[in-house]
């Protein structure tokens, strides 16, 4: 029987004997060496089957041995293992050469030899990299079920640091950076003509304010001013965060309210967002203008200003403006709107009320032109928003020209990242998480960039119980930050924040876009957003606040990422699978999509604000909007007579109520149940 290689492993007692022909063990056995005056020879020799063991003459082993091309003897065999087999071989005059290989592999009795460049480290001992795999498979077991992509990218840093315990200390939750990098999105820079501040051709006192704080322009502002900003085109600017596009809103908005051709309108998503615009503005411009804010029905919570609409800058929310716009209320002459985050117009079951809102605003700004003017709207010879500007800001967008062509607008693109961000990524349970996300905090606010400033770091999280849980877990100071605090509350936080107080503050993802913390490190210690997964859009937006050019030399953002978990039932996909698909970063494109009740929703709130105008609302919209559907709906439900809005249809759009949310109110007056009962009902539904 001709052998290639005989493998020799010392295991206890024994020697496991394990001959090869071309690559295939031919069998596995056990040899006793005994001692003789000659020195070690061969003892009980037993063939393994299975369970059971096969006796063989000790004369066979030799014959085998003879037979082979070449004898290898595992470096794991101890020392003197390793000497009785080299006397037994060299009574025989044979000789076997000692080779690194695989433990686990030797333990079996396979022959698995490994090099420096394919050993991998496990413990005190070294392992092959199949072995490491199938440790590693039984890890992730442990962990839990984990994704294609996750068990790739562990798969690749282990075959690339080639230490198995580094990698399954990675799944505890361990911090090791040349692990949980994942890339570095580097800085970069457009070359743009820049804009003196000086050169610009603006109302005297915008110049006065500017002229204190910039000698030119910021790149994304300068390519504003170049196509057109300060003659009055329309614009849509896509630009990363922290780039300077809301000073793009304020050139066009409150050069032309200083110089009366129309107040501003500021639009943002989130009352947190439109709070801090508001003292911005008020604090920039307070002294020339009037300013005020509107984000609700009436009253801004805890500020006590009632919204004034003849102001001269209007800061706002999309629902506190169109409410104004559904229930009736005179807004006065409109210059400039400015929306800003226009990419929530493809949010799933909100955007259409920002492309409603659009539409409406417009066919606002030319009924209000039309009347001054003495023009029919109908007649088609006005220009589209005569005379006022339209400014759309998003840091995201994945298809900007599409946008822009329905937005009829110009596209202002600037692709710059003002700092280096890393990216990492780790593996931790919901436990574990706090307390990574405490090391990591504590390592960003010692470290002090090379412009003096601590680094600090915003938490995402899912729920406002969650931000209270984990701040509280922080050794240094932090705070939670999210909705449900009151204005007073999240405005402390702000300043504190500011001042370098705190080290950290933790807030719902709900509140991505909202107030601008300078924050040097983002940590996601969840991917949902309530019970949505976030998009890319979302998610760009979020790490994008890791870095600031005037504070930080870099930006760091860590996914902490907990194997098989999913925050509700409705989510199909797990968290790992989520991360994978986020960093890899194929942005969607931004559309409004309508279903049926989104359709009669705007039809119905286009219908109350533009009457006979409706379908000119509906078919400019970005969205496809179903009209002749919707307005049958609304017919059917009795929302309008003709195109003429029922108390029923003023009171549902009014309040923003979809379709069903307006039925279940209906039928509970009807059944005379208990107004709270009811609004449980529908509040308890659209969180389901």
């Amino acid at each position: 029987m001709r052998v290639g290689t005989l493998f020799l492993h010392g295991s206890g007692d024994d020697i496991l004997v394990a001959p090869y022909r071309d690559g295939d063990r031919l069998f596995r056995a056990k040899l006793e060496l005994k001692a003789t005056d000659a020195g070690a020879r061969p003892g009980r020799f037993r063939v393994l089957k299975g369970a059971q063991e096969d006796l063989r003459d000790p004369t066979e082993f030799v014959e085998i041995a003879r037979r082979a091309d070449r004898i290898r003897i595992s470096e794991q065999t101890s020392r003197g293992d390793r000497e009785r087999i080299r006397e037994c071989l060299g009574g025989y005059q044979l000789e076997g050469t000692t080779v690194r290989t695989c433990r686990l592999c030797a333990n079996a009795g396979r022959y698995s030899p490994i090099t420096e460049e394919t050993a991998i480290s496990h413990g005190d001992d070294t392992i092959c990299q199949s072995c490491a795999k199938g440790e590693l498979e039984r890890e992730l077991r442990h962990q839990g079920s984990m994704t294609g992509a996750a068990r790739k990218r562990l798969e690749e840093l282990l075959l690339e640091v080639r230490d198995l315990d580094r990698i399954t200390d990675l799944l505890k939750g361990q911090l090791d950076p040349d692990l949980t990098k994942v890339d570095e999105m580097d800085a970069t820079v457009s070359a743009v003509d820049p804009v003196a501040v000086a050169n610009l051709d603006v109302h005297p006192q915008l110049q006065t304010y500017l002229d204190g704080k910039y000698d030119e322009l910021l790149p994304v502002q300068s390519r504003a001013v170049h196509a057109g900003l300060l003659d009055d085109q329309d614009q849509l600017v896509v630009s990363a965060t922290a780039t300077g596009k809301t000073l793009v809103g304020e050139l066009a908005g409150i050069d032309r309210a200083l110089r009366g051709e129309g107040k501003l309108l500021f639009l943002v998503p989130l009352v947190a967002l439109a709070n801090q615009t508001y003292e911005d503005f008020q604090d920039a411009y307070g002294d020339v203008l009037d300013v005020t804010l509107r984000v609700g029905g009436s009253r801004v919570r805890d500020s006590g200003e009632a919204f004034d609409p003849s102001a001269d800058v209007i800061v706002g929310t999309y629902e506190g403006v169109d409410h104004s716009l559904r229930v009736g209320k005179d807004l006065g002459d409109v210059g400039t709107v400015v929306i800003d985050e226009v990419h929530t117009i493809a949010e799933e079951g909100r955007g259409h009320r920002l492309d409603g809102l659009i539409s409406r605003l417009k066919y606002y700004c030319e009924e209000r032109a039309a009347s001054r003017s003495g023009r029919d709207t109908d007649s088609g010879t006005q220009d589209p928003s005569e005379g006022t500007q339209w400014i759309y800001l998003s840091a995201t967008v994945g298809n900007p020209e599409e946008l822009a062509a329905g937005l009829d607008a110009s596209l202002v693109e600037f692709e710059e990242r003002p700092v280096p961000i890393e990216r990492h990524l780790t593996f931790a349970d919901g436990r574990e998480k706090p307390d990574v996300a405490n090391t990591l905090v504590k390592r960003e606010y010692d470290h002090e960039s090379s412009k003096g400033y601590h680094g600090q770091t915003i938490i995402f999280t899912n729920s406002r119980r969650r931000c209270h849980e984990i701040s509280r877990k922080l050794d240094y100071s932090a705070a939670p930050y999210h909705a449900g605090l009151d204005y007073g509350q999240r405005k402390s936080v702000e300043r504190r924040f500011l001042d370098q107080e705190l080290s950290a503050v933790v807030t719902t993802a709900a509140l991505a876009a909202g107030v601008d913390f300078p924050a040097s490190q983002v940590i996601f210690d969840s991917l949902a957003m309530g019970i949505e997964w976030l998009t890319v859009q979302e998610f760009e937006q979020m790490l994008g606040r890791a870095g600031r050019p005037d504070y930080h030399d870099r930006g760091r953002v860590y996914v902490l990422v907990e194997p098989d978990c999913a925050y509700h039932n409705s989510q199909e996909r797990t968290e790992d699978e989520v991360a994978f698909q986020l960093l890899k970063g194929e942005m969607e494109p931004v559309r409004t999509r309508y279903d049926g009740a989104a359709g009669i929703e705007e039809t119905l709130a286009n219908v109350v604000v533009g009457g006979t105008a409706a379908k000119r609302l509906n078919d400019r919209m970005v969205g496809q909007v179903p009209t002749t559907h919707a307005l049958g709906k609304c017919l059917e439900y009795e929302f309008i007579d003709g195109l003429e809005p029922t108390p029923l249809g003023r009171a549902v759009t009014s309040h923003f109520l979809s379709p069903d949310d307006a039925f279940q109110i209906v039928e509970g007056i009807r059944h005379e149940e208990d107004p709270y009962e009811i609004v449980a009902r529908v509040v308890l539904g659209d969180e389901e």
